[in-house]
Protein backbone atom coordinates (compact mmCIF):
# COMPACT_ATOMS: atom_id res chain seq x y z
CA UNK A 1 0.00 0.00 0.00
CA UNK A 2 2.99 2.25 -0.54
CA UNK A 3 2.29 4.20 -3.71
CA UNK A 4 3.31 7.67 -4.70
CA UNK A 5 2.90 9.34 -8.07
CA UNK A 6 5.95 10.72 -9.84
CA UNK A 7 4.60 14.24 -9.56
CA UNK A 8 4.47 14.04 -5.76
CA UNK A 9 7.52 11.87 -5.14
CA UNK A 10 9.60 12.84 -2.13
CA UNK A 11 13.33 13.61 -2.47
CA UNK A 12 15.52 10.55 -2.82
CA UNK A 13 16.81 8.93 0.33
CA UNK A 14 19.54 6.32 -0.01
CA UNK A 15 19.25 3.71 2.69
CA UNK A 16 22.16 1.84 4.19
CA UNK A 17 22.40 -1.93 3.84
CA UNK A 18 21.25 -4.53 6.34
CA UNK A 19 23.77 -6.38 8.45
CA UNK A 20 23.66 -8.93 11.22
CA UNK A 21 22.82 -7.98 14.79
CA UNK A 22 23.01 -9.54 18.24
CA UNK A 23 19.91 -7.90 19.67
CA UNK A 24 16.47 -7.41 18.22
CA UNK A 25 14.63 -4.16 19.05
CA UNK A 26 11.43 -6.23 18.99
CA UNK A 27 12.72 -8.41 21.80
CA UNK A 28 12.64 -11.51 19.59
CA UNK A 29 15.58 -13.89 19.31
CA UNK A 30 17.82 -13.53 16.28
CA UNK A 31 19.93 -16.30 14.73
CA UNK A 32 23.56 -16.27 15.79
CA UNK A 33 26.25 -15.64 13.21
CA UNK A 34 26.87 -18.86 11.37
CA UNK A 35 23.75 -20.54 12.74
CA UNK A 36 21.82 -22.88 10.47
CA UNK A 37 18.65 -21.03 9.46
CA UNK A 38 16.29 -21.55 6.58
CA UNK A 39 18.18 -19.65 3.91
CA UNK A 40 16.35 -16.72 2.41
CA UNK A 41 16.47 -16.77 -1.35
CA UNK A 42 17.67 -13.18 -1.42
CA UNK A 43 16.73 -9.53 -1.29
CA UNK A 44 14.39 -7.72 -3.61
CA UNK A 45 14.02 -4.18 -4.85
CA UNK A 46 10.74 -2.27 -4.49
CA UNK A 47 10.65 1.06 -6.35
CA UNK A 48 7.44 2.74 -7.49
CA UNK A 49 8.62 6.22 -8.46
CA UNK A 50 11.69 8.42 -8.74
CA UNK A 51 13.21 6.41 -11.57
CA UNK A 52 16.50 8.08 -12.40
CA UNK A 53 16.22 9.99 -15.69
CA UNK A 54 12.93 8.20 -16.29
CA UNK A 55 14.75 4.93 -16.95
CA UNK A 56 15.30 1.58 -15.24
CA UNK A 57 19.09 1.80 -15.54
CA UNK A 58 19.59 2.12 -11.78
CA UNK A 59 17.29 -0.86 -11.19
CA UNK A 60 19.30 -2.90 -13.71
CA UNK A 61 22.54 -1.99 -11.94
CA UNK A 62 21.21 -2.81 -8.46
CA UNK A 63 22.43 -6.04 -6.83
CA UNK A 64 18.93 -7.39 -6.12
CA UNK A 65 17.86 -10.10 -8.56
CA UNK A 66 14.12 -9.50 -8.13
CA UNK A 67 12.44 -6.13 -8.64
CA UNK A 68 8.94 -4.72 -8.35
CA UNK A 69 8.36 -1.55 -10.36
CA UNK A 70 5.24 0.34 -11.35
CA UNK A 71 3.58 -0.72 -14.56
CA UNK A 72 4.23 2.84 -15.80
CA UNK A 73 7.35 4.97 -15.46
CA UNK A 74 5.39 8.07 -14.44
CA UNK A 75 2.24 6.63 -12.89
CA UNK A 76 0.36 7.57 -16.05
CA UNK A 77 0.51 6.47 -19.66
CA UNK A 78 4.29 6.21 -19.98
CA UNK A 79 4.38 2.44 -19.78
CA UNK A 80 7.65 0.55 -19.70
CA UNK A 81 8.43 -1.03 -23.05
CA UNK A 82 9.35 -4.60 -23.86
CA UNK A 83 12.87 -3.42 -24.67
CA UNK A 84 13.25 -1.83 -21.23
CA UNK A 85 11.98 -4.89 -19.38
CA UNK A 86 14.16 -7.12 -21.55
CA UNK A 87 17.17 -5.06 -20.45
CA UNK A 88 16.33 -5.94 -16.85
CA UNK A 89 16.14 -9.61 -17.79
CA UNK A 90 19.54 -9.33 -19.43
CA UNK A 91 20.81 -7.89 -16.16
CA UNK A 92 19.61 -11.05 -14.40
CA UNK A 93 16.42 -9.62 -12.93
CA UNK A 94 12.99 -11.14 -12.39
CA UNK A 95 10.56 -8.23 -12.72
CA UNK A 96 7.00 -7.77 -11.45
CA UNK A 97 4.63 -4.99 -12.51
CA UNK A 98 2.93 -3.14 -9.68
CA UNK A 99 -0.65 -1.90 -9.87
CA UNK A 100 -3.66 -1.64 -7.60
CA UNK A 101 -6.49 -4.14 -7.85
CA UNK A 102 -8.74 -2.59 -5.21
CA UNK A 103 -8.48 1.15 -5.76
CA UNK A 104 -7.94 3.82 -8.39
CA UNK A 105 -5.58 6.80 -8.15
CA UNK A 106 -6.74 10.04 -9.73
CA UNK A 107 -3.50 10.37 -11.72
CA UNK A 108 -3.96 7.04 -13.52
CA UNK A 109 -5.09 7.23 -17.16
CA UNK A 110 -8.11 5.01 -16.46
CA UNK A 111 -9.49 7.26 -13.73
CA UNK A 112 -11.90 9.29 -15.86
CA UNK A 113 -13.45 6.18 -17.40
CA UNK A 114 -13.69 4.48 -14.00
CA UNK A 115 -15.30 7.55 -12.44
CA UNK A 116 -17.78 7.79 -15.30
CA UNK A 117 -18.76 4.12 -15.30
CA UNK A 118 -22.49 3.52 -15.07
CA UNK A 119 -21.91 0.98 -12.32
CA UNK A 120 -20.69 3.70 -9.95
CA UNK A 121 -17.30 2.08 -9.42
CA UNK A 122 -15.69 4.80 -7.29
CA UNK A 123 -16.35 4.55 -3.54
CA UNK A 124 -14.83 6.26 -0.49
CA UNK A 125 -11.49 8.05 -0.54
CA UNK A 126 -8.61 6.34 1.27
CA UNK A 127 -7.82 8.65 4.16
CA UNK A 128 -4.07 8.01 4.08
CA UNK A 129 -3.86 8.63 0.35
CA UNK A 130 -5.76 11.74 -0.81
CA UNK A 131 -5.47 10.87 -4.51
CA UNK A 132 -6.85 7.36 -4.12
CA UNK A 133 -10.35 5.88 -3.94
CA UNK A 134 -11.60 2.38 -3.27
CA UNK A 135 -13.68 0.83 -6.01
CA UNK A 136 -16.26 -1.86 -6.65
CA UNK A 137 -13.55 -4.27 -7.73
CA UNK A 138 -16.08 -7.07 -8.24
CA UNK A 139 -17.94 -5.29 -11.04
CA UNK A 140 -17.41 -6.27 -14.67
CA UNK A 141 -16.62 -2.64 -15.54
CA UNK A 142 -13.60 -2.73 -13.20
CA UNK A 143 -12.31 -5.81 -14.95
CA UNK A 144 -12.94 -4.37 -18.42
CA UNK A 145 -11.57 -0.88 -17.76
CA UNK A 146 -8.62 -1.66 -15.49
CA UNK A 147 -7.73 -5.24 -14.66
CA UNK A 148 -7.73 -6.80 -18.12
CA UNK A 149 -5.95 -3.90 -19.88
CA UNK A 150 -3.26 -3.74 -17.18
CA UNK A 151 -2.70 -7.48 -17.26
CA UNK A 152 -2.41 -7.25 -21.04
CA UNK A 153 0.05 -4.36 -20.74
CA UNK A 154 2.23 -6.28 -18.26
CA UNK A 155 2.29 -9.31 -20.53
CA UNK A 156 3.05 -7.25 -23.64
CA UNK A 157 5.98 -5.55 -21.89
CA UNK A 158 7.42 -8.91 -20.88
CA UNK A 159 7.05 -8.67 -17.11
CA UNK A 160 7.45 -11.96 -15.28
CA UNK A 161 4.40 -11.30 -13.17
CA UNK A 162 2.12 -8.75 -11.55
CA UNK A 163 2.24 -7.39 -8.02
CA UNK A 164 -1.36 -6.57 -7.10
CA UNK A 165 -1.82 -4.03 -4.33
CA UNK A 166 -4.79 -3.00 -2.14
CA UNK A 167 -6.30 -6.39 -1.46
CA UNK A 168 -7.18 -4.81 1.87
CA UNK A 169 -9.87 -2.75 0.13
CA UNK A 170 -12.33 -5.35 1.38
CA UNK A 171 -11.63 -4.10 4.91
CA UNK A 172 -11.63 -0.38 4.10
CA UNK A 173 -14.66 0.13 1.86
CA UNK A 174 -17.45 2.09 3.54
CA UNK A 175 -20.16 -0.55 3.86
CA UNK A 176 -22.83 2.15 3.75
CA UNK A 177 -21.88 2.67 0.08
CA UNK A 178 -22.38 -0.99 -0.83
CA UNK A 179 -25.73 -2.11 0.63
CA UNK A 180 -25.99 -5.85 1.14
CA UNK A 181 -22.24 -6.39 1.34
CA UNK A 182 -20.34 -7.50 4.43
CA UNK A 183 -16.65 -7.85 5.17
CA UNK A 184 -17.03 -11.57 4.52
CA UNK A 185 -18.68 -11.12 1.12
CA UNK A 186 -16.11 -8.51 0.12
CA UNK A 187 -13.26 -10.83 1.15
CA UNK A 188 -14.72 -13.57 -1.01
CA UNK A 189 -15.02 -11.17 -3.95
CA UNK A 190 -11.41 -10.06 -3.54
CA UNK A 191 -10.26 -13.68 -3.60
CA UNK A 192 -12.39 -14.20 -6.70
CA UNK A 193 -10.67 -11.27 -8.42
CA UNK A 194 -7.24 -12.79 -7.71
CA UNK A 195 -8.46 -16.11 -9.08
CA UNK A 196 -9.83 -14.38 -12.18
CA UNK A 197 -6.46 -12.71 -12.79
CA UNK A 198 -4.74 -16.07 -12.55
CA UNK A 199 -7.26 -17.69 -14.89
CA UNK A 200 -6.93 -14.85 -17.40
CA UNK A 201 -3.13 -14.93 -17.55
CA UNK A 202 -3.13 -18.73 -17.97
CA UNK A 203 0.28 -19.09 -16.31
CA UNK A 204 1.72 -16.36 -18.57
CA UNK A 205 2.24 -14.05 -15.58
CA UNK A 206 3.00 -14.89 -11.98
CA UNK A 207 0.36 -13.55 -9.58
CA UNK A 208 1.63 -11.89 -6.40
CA UNK A 209 -0.97 -9.95 -4.40
CA UNK A 210 0.21 -7.66 -1.61
CA UNK A 211 -0.92 -7.87 2.03
CA UNK A 212 -4.11 -9.41 3.44
CA UNK A 213 -2.50 -12.85 3.86
CA UNK A 214 -5.60 -14.00 5.74
CA UNK A 215 -7.22 -14.49 2.33
CA UNK A 216 -5.31 -17.76 2.25
CA UNK A 217 -8.37 -19.17 4.00
CA UNK A 218 -10.57 -18.42 0.97
CA UNK A 219 -11.23 -21.42 -1.28
CA UNK A 220 -9.11 -21.38 -4.43
CA UNK A 221 -6.96 -18.44 -3.39
CA UNK A 222 -3.78 -20.31 -2.54
CA UNK A 223 -3.83 -22.22 -5.81
CA UNK A 224 -4.22 -18.97 -7.75
CA UNK A 225 -1.18 -17.16 -6.36
CA UNK A 226 2.51 -17.71 -6.96
CA UNK A 227 3.48 -15.78 -3.87
CA UNK A 228 2.60 -12.72 -1.85
CA UNK A 229 4.06 -9.34 -1.00
CA UNK A 230 3.74 -8.41 2.64
CA UNK A 231 4.49 -5.11 4.34
CA UNK A 232 5.42 -4.35 7.92
CA UNK A 233 5.81 -7.76 9.48
CA UNK A 234 8.34 -6.38 11.97
CA UNK A 235 8.42 -2.59 11.60
CA UNK A 236 5.67 -0.12 10.82
CA UNK A 237 6.26 3.19 9.06
CA UNK A 238 8.79 3.94 10.20
CA UNK A 239 11.00 2.24 12.77
CA UNK A 240 8.03 1.43 15.00
CA UNK A 241 8.04 -2.19 16.18
CA UNK A 242 5.04 -4.09 14.83
CA UNK A 243 3.72 -5.52 18.07
CA UNK A 244 -0.03 -5.26 17.44
CA UNK A 245 -2.12 -8.44 17.49
CA UNK A 246 -2.63 -8.21 13.75
CA UNK A 247 1.15 -8.25 13.24
CA UNK A 248 1.34 -11.76 14.70
CA UNK A 249 -1.71 -12.82 12.66
CA UNK A 250 -0.10 -11.53 9.46
CA UNK A 251 3.11 -13.41 10.21
CA UNK A 252 1.25 -16.64 10.91
CA UNK A 253 -0.72 -16.40 7.66
CA UNK A 254 2.39 -15.45 5.71
CA UNK A 255 4.17 -18.49 7.10
CA UNK A 256 1.27 -20.67 5.94
CA UNK A 257 1.62 -19.29 2.41
CA UNK A 258 5.39 -19.83 2.52
CA UNK A 259 4.94 -23.38 3.81
CA UNK A 260 2.78 -24.06 0.75
CA UNK A 261 5.84 -23.37 -1.40
CA UNK A 262 4.94 -19.82 -2.43
CA UNK A 263 7.33 -16.88 -2.82
CA UNK A 264 7.27 -14.32 -0.01
CA UNK A 265 8.41 -10.76 -0.76
CA UNK A 266 8.53 -9.04 2.63
CA UNK A 267 9.25 -5.34 3.13
CA UNK A 268 9.64 -3.31 6.30
CA UNK A 269 10.07 0.44 6.57
CA UNK A 270 13.00 1.40 8.77
CA UNK A 271 16.02 3.70 8.78
CA UNK A 272 17.61 2.87 12.12
CA UNK A 273 20.54 0.49 11.47
CA UNK A 274 19.57 -1.80 14.36
CA UNK A 275 16.01 -2.10 13.05
CA UNK A 276 17.17 -2.78 9.52
CA UNK A 277 19.54 -5.44 10.79
CA UNK A 278 16.79 -7.04 12.85
CA UNK A 279 14.36 -7.18 9.93
CA UNK A 280 17.00 -8.68 7.63
CA UNK A 281 17.86 -11.33 10.20
CA UNK A 282 14.20 -12.30 10.49
CA UNK A 283 13.88 -12.65 6.72
CA UNK A 284 16.80 -15.06 6.72
CA UNK A 285 15.34 -17.01 9.62
CA UNK A 286 11.92 -17.31 7.94
CA UNK A 287 13.22 -18.00 4.45
CA UNK A 288 11.51 -14.90 3.04
CA UNK A 289 12.90 -12.63 0.36
CA UNK A 290 13.37 -9.37 2.26
CA UNK A 291 13.66 -5.63 1.74
CA UNK A 292 14.09 -2.75 4.16
CA UNK A 293 13.19 0.50 2.44
CA UNK A 294 12.05 4.07 2.86
CA UNK A 295 8.30 4.42 2.90
CA UNK A 296 8.20 6.48 -0.31
CA UNK A 297 9.75 3.65 -2.35
CA UNK A 298 11.34 6.20 -4.64
CA UNK A 299 14.95 5.05 -4.85
CA UNK A 300 17.26 2.08 -5.07
CA UNK A 301 18.36 0.92 -1.61
CA UNK A 302 21.01 -1.48 -0.42
CA UNK A 303 19.96 -5.13 -0.01
CA UNK A 304 20.11 -7.25 3.09
CA UNK A 305 23.55 -8.83 3.40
Amino acid sequence: MRRIGAAIAAPLLLLAGCTGADADPLGQPLPEDGADTEAAAGSWLYQLSGYEDGTLDAVAAAPQTTAVVDLARDGGEGYWTAEEIDALHEAGKTVYAYFSMGSIETYRPEYDAVAAADSGLVLNQWGDWPDEYFVKYWEQDWWDLVMEPRLDQAAAAGFDGVYLDVQNAYEEIDLALVPGETRDTLARKMADLVIAADDYTADGLAILPQNSPELVDQDGYLDAIDGIGIEELWFLNADTPCDEEWCAENLANTRAIHDAGKLILAVDYAADPANKAAACAHYAEEGFWGAVAGVDLDTVYEPCQ
